[in-house]
């Protein structure tokens, strides 16, 4: 008792705003020069020891929080997280993304690509709900994945979120300033700055900056009262979208649907690729777990309640949107706006204009809020400098965390175009669902020190054979959309691995809400999200690469070593309790 009132009185004492070596390289391998050569000649050693080391749920809830020194305010409930999802979901992919995918890959089928990329969006839903539940802190996905695959896979996935969250943020500030562009009615491009740098970035966008830098001010104030102001600027938009879907199918000519399909199959999934983005932002939900009330009653209801009914809202907009117009001349920039000035509805365009930026603001609003409190347990980890893991004590919310994700977003945002960032942002999206969907199946069938050796090999080919017939298909359906020989050979296999799965015992049932139809449904989350990111271009997967080939270069540098040091930290005051615990009952002893 008296150990916990000298921490608090400590933590009391040390300032918020504090930037001391300590403060960002507290861990032993960076105190000397010479401690650091020396961790690096153990690089191979260590790198081995966090491959297969994995954290637990008790670790994550509890011992990692006091890195943040301070607690996040539980003052969420269902409602405000209902909100949440519409705010962090429905902004600049339904209505910039649309019209450009119409008119560039799949015709009037893109009502078929939201269709495609929803299920798929869903069927994450559920596994992160599951876990959401199970495992409420402010990690998300990382937490996750670093309990069930291990501290490397988590590493991968914590850098492709940081990507996620700094280049999505990025993208919608731009396409903010497209569409106040276009509510000023002047011309595209005209409140950027020209440059002769490199096309994709000779666009300077100072407005994107400073709309960033406003969301991010509201969002460290407070969470609550950044709720508060999502949910009107959420209900708003909402009418607008009701008004769009009410007003497009009251001017719709059913004619401007033929011809459905004029680039086939793949041209409606490789649409759906792109505008899975629209549905990104669901998994900031997960991450507001620490500030819920009831998560185990507020997450399912708040996640899959807003989730079901955007899908329906997306794919009733796609529909108004070719219906509205032929899809060889919808504007790829303001589809929505153009559209109904095409019907003679001039005034609407500037309804739609301002309904689109009320939606992308609550979308950086929620962002803010969500992609701080991923960072906060990615540095808790110590895979960034735990500076960034610091909660204030007055406002409850990570400031530090909150400034690393809106500076590196602004850069970003004041230099490259949309079309540079979208592609980037849906692969790194769907690579985290799909490691989502393996991490359940390993929840569900894996506990340490309890499921026996083979079944645990077992799990381990059935899941390999999952993953390889998904990745054969995606390739297959790349290579010949029109032919039939390859899926008759990795469909089969995917049912078998998942049959395979189906047939093992699961060794753990999820305490309040769960995933249903275990092994089936994240076994085909698996194999959507790997066809939709075999669906994207080449392009996009060099961009992934580098960034991937970058994350390495840091982990080898720094992220081992930190995580390393922590986790031996941890187990040697573990191994301290437990010898003054038997120290303490020897002394008591007879």
């Amino acid at each position: 008792m008296g150990s916990n009132g000298e921490m608090s009185d400590e933590i009391q004492h040390k300032s918020y705003w504090r930037f001391s070596k300590q403060d960002f390289l507290p861990e032993e391998s960076f105190q000397s020069w010479g401690n650091y050569r020396s961790a690096l000649s153990q690089t191979c050693f260590r790198f081995k020891d966090r491959l297969i080391s994995r954290s637990d749920d008790v670790s994550e809830i509890g011992e990692l929080r006091k890195q943040s020194e301070n607690e996040m305010k539980r003052c969420l409930t269902w409602w405000d997280l209902t909100w949440f999802g519409f705010g962090s979901v429905v902004g600049a992919g339904i209505f910039v993304l649309t019209g450009q995918e119409a008119h560039e890959h799949a015709g009037p089928a893109i009502v078929l690509s939201y269709v495609a990329s929803g299920l798929s969006a869903m069927l994450s839903v559920f596994c992160y709900t599951e876990f959401a539940v199970e495992i409420p802190v402010a990690g998300g996905s990382f937490a996750y994945l670093r309990i069930e695959l291990g501290d490397f896979v988590a590493f991968i996935t914590a850098g492709n979120i940081l990507l996620e969250s700094i280049v999505g943020s990025a993208a919608v500030a731009r396409a903010w300033t497209s569409y106040f562009t276009n509510l000023l009615n002047r011309p595209s491009n005209s409140l950027r700055i020209h440059t002769n740098l490199a096309a994709g970035f000779n666009l300077l966008d100072p407005i994107a900056v400073g709309v960033l830098v406003i969301a991010a001010t509201i969002a460290i104030i407070s969470t609550r009262k950044t709720s508060l102001i999502n949910w009107i600027a959420t209900a708003l938009n909402t009418a607008v979208i009701l008004f769009v879907i009410i007003a497009g199918f009251a001017h719709a000519n059913p004619s401007n649907l033929k011809p459905f399909l004029p680039f086939g199959a793949k041209g409606v999934f490789q649409a759906a690729a792109i505008v899975y983005f629209a549905y990104g932002g669901f998994d900031n939900i997960a991450t507001m777990a620490e500030e819920t009330k009831n998560p185990s009653r507020d997450i399912p209801i708040g996640l899959l309640g807003s989730m079901s009914i955007i899908t329906v809202i997306y794919c009733l907009m796609a529909l108004t949107l070719s219906m509205m117009q032929k899809y060889t001349e919808i504007d790829k920039g303001a589809a929505y706006s153009v559209a109904f000035q095409s019907v003679g509805m001039n005034w609407a365009r500037y309804l739609v204009a301002l309904g689109a930026l009320k939606g992308m603001t609550t979308v950086l609003l929620v962002g803010a809020l969500g992609q701080a409190r991923y960072t906060t347990h990615i540095a808790r980890a110590h895979m960034i400098p735990p500076w960034f893991a610091l909660v204030h004590p007055k406002t409850g919310t990570p400031i530090n965390a909150t400034l690393l994700i809106t500076i590196s977003s602004a850069l970003i945002a004041f230099f490259s175009s949309l079309d540079v960032l979208a592609s980037l942002l849906s692969v790194s999206t769907l690579f985290i669902f799909m490691m989502m969907a393996v991490a359940l199946l390993v929840r569900r069938y894996y506990v340490r020190e309890i499921t026996p050796q083979t079944n645990l090999l077992k799990l381990v080919f059935f899941l390999l054979i999952i993953i390889a017939s998904s990745m054969g298909t995606s390739a297959y359906w790349g290579l010949n959309p029109n032919g039939w020989v390859g899926y008759a050979v990795t469909i089969p296999f995917w049912f078998l691995g998942t049959i395979g799965l189906s047939i093992l015992p699961q060794q753990r049932k999820p305490k309040v809400w769960g995933v249903p139809l275990v092994p089936w449904l994240p076994s085909l989350s698996i194999a959507t999200n790997i066809f939709l990111m075999g669906s994207l271009g080449a392009e996009a997967f060099e961009r992934f690469g580098i960034c991937t080939v970058v994350m390495l270069i840091y982990y080898v540098f720094f992220g081992l070593h930190a995580t390393y040091d922590m986790a031996h930290l941890h187990r040697k005051a573990q191994a301290k309790e437990v010898n003054n615990g038997d120290m303490i009952g020897r002394n008591e002893g007879p």
